[in-house]
């Protein structure tokens, strides 16, 4: 986070000493938003879109393919290309993240004052890592007494979309991880979405087991293995999401993934009340929406069962 939007976010909210206080404008709240997506590898990748209303619509818009007519001299025979468009429907839901400070911890640390920004700006980069979790992870339909699962159950995220309308390529039944898998699963995309556009989205731990087959296969063959196909299977490159489970592998466009968000964002902070007063602590609270949705399910595709 740079030093302007430590400022920003500070002026907005750290600063003030009310609860009543804290609601950022449409500037602060995006800049505060873009620090949550930069707090992880896939964050800074995918599309962001910012609303005024908890639901609504977000456009699609493309242009068709082989649209190219034959010319023909002093002839108008009345052919006119458009552009297509469609829209995709969200539903924000709201989430918190409530933390408190003593004020004995601010006195007695070498940081003083400072340590509250610090502690804040720590909270925001662990605000974007769960947000990422739940945007891959994240099912309606998970409800259980463990708090994990609790907090799954906020909304519906990517993979289970994708699990329901993308291209599945199941692979439980493979004994190891193989360079077909990775071929298999990108033949059931269309071709017009293997564009040079595409990522493979899988865990470090995945993507450094991935090195080892690869590896074990050099020492058994005593060749050597060109270092694009390590982080390049089928010339795609990947990218390490720490969110997402080891038997799972995404591939898409990150850019085909979107989160939106409402500038209704709020960071509110008191020092004051009978709570704050007996206990001598601030608190803190962090409001804001989400919803994570995918433009062209088609262009998607999940392995899953991954031993």
């Amino acid at each position: 986070m740079t030093l302007d939007n430590n400022s920003i976010i500070r002026k907005a909210a750290i600063q003030t000493g009310t609860l009543t206080s804290g609601l950022l404008n449409p500037e602060q709240a995006r800049k505060f938003i873009q620090q949550t997506f930069d707090a992880t590898n896939l964050g800074g990748l995918i599309r962001h879109e910012m609303r005024t209303a908890k639901t609504g619509e977000v456009d699609k818009i493309g242009i068709a393919s082989r649209i190219l007519r034959k010319k023909t001299e002093n002839t108008d025979d009345g052919y006119r290309a458009s552009v297509k468009t469609s829209q995709i429907e969200y539903s924000t839901t709201a989430v918190r993240l409530p933390w408190e400070i003593t004020e004995e911890t601010l006195r007695e640390n070498i940081e003083g004052q400072n340590l509250e920004t610090v502690i804040t700006n720590l909270m925001t980069t662990q605000l974007g890592v769960d947000m990422e979790d739940l945007y891959l992870n994240g099912d309606e339909d998970v409800e259980t007494s463990d708090p994990d699962h609790d907090f799954l159950y906020i909304n519906d995220g990517w993979i289970k979309q994708i699990s329901n309308g993308g291209h599945v390529y199941d692979a439980s039944s493979e004994a190891s991880m193989s360079l077909d898998l990775f071929y298999k699963t990108l033949a059931q995309l269309p071709n017009k979405y293997n564009n040079g556009k595409l990522r493979w989205l899988m865990s470090p731990k995945r993507a450094q087991e991935w090195e080892l087959f690869l590896l074990n296969q050099v020492i058994g063959q005593g060749g050597a293995v060109p270092e694009s196909i390590y982080t390049a299977p089928a010339r795609i490159p990947a990218v390490e999401c720490p969110s997402l489970d080891d038997s799972t592998i995404l591939l898409t466009d990150p850019k085909n993934l979107i989160v939106v968000n409402t500038y209704s964002i709020q960071i509110r902070k008191t020092t004051e009340g009978k709570e704050a007063i007996m206990q001598d602590k601030r608190f803190y609270v962090v409001h804001l929406d989400y919803d994570p949705i995918i433009e062209e399910l088609d262009a998607t595709a999940i392995i899953k069962g991954l031993k």
